[in-house]
């Protein structure tokens, strides 16, 4: 299947992907930081203190922007599992009638989660909550990157099973479905 707005999704995974990096690198400065810290204490030097603040909240932060945005880009790429033992035994008469169905479901169910998440965020800017950690961020940092992973699964969702229900209604016997990846 070709996907329209395939560019949208690879950006989320591109800020998925630049999120997991973020992390790396603040481990990774965290970890040199500790040994130069062990160096110096070792030769007779007073400890600097090189620590950042609040890694594991940022870390944690920017974990959920990584699962969250990354959503799309995984399902457009055929990368979330998919248990088809069963409807892959159907014939393509049917098959394509389940995978309606599943689409459908999925994208009811994505739809729900991105409208919980839209008031979960409206709650947090009203009252301005902020993490209990070190560190005071606002919550909708975080929540606005779940909610934007949420609305572009739900496009890539949307426009799969309108695809899928096309086919379904035009051409049922040659449905195939392409679980080999990016074309």
């Amino acid at each position: 299947m070709t996907y329209r707005l395939r560019p949208l999704y690879n950006l989320g995974g591109y800020l998925a992907a630049t999120c997991l990096t973020l992390i790396c690198l603040l481990i990774t400065a965290q970890i040199v930081g500790r040994i130069i810290d062990r160096i110096i204490t070792g030769i007779g030097g007073d400890r600097i203190g090189l620590a950042i603040p609040g890694l594991s909240e940022i870390s944690g932060f920017l974990l959920v922007g990584a699962s969250f945005l990354g959503l799309a880009y995984t399902f457009v790429h055929g990368g979330h599992i998919r248990v088809t033992l069963l409807i892959g035994r159907l014939p393509p008469a049917t098959r394509v009638w389940f995978e309606v169905f599943c689409l459908a479901i999925a994208l009811a169910l994505s739809v729900y989660l991105a409208w919980n998440l839209y008031w979960l965020l409206d709650d947090s800017i009203a009252f301005n909550e902020t993490s209990y950690g070190l560190l005071r961020i606002p919550l909708w940092i975080p929540q606005s990157a779940m909610l934007a992973g949420v609305a572009l699964l739900c496009l890539a969702l949307l426009e799969s099973a309108l695809y899928t229900l096309t086919t379904a209604i035009r051409d049922p016997h040659d449905f195939i479905v392409d679980d080999s990846g990016p074309e």
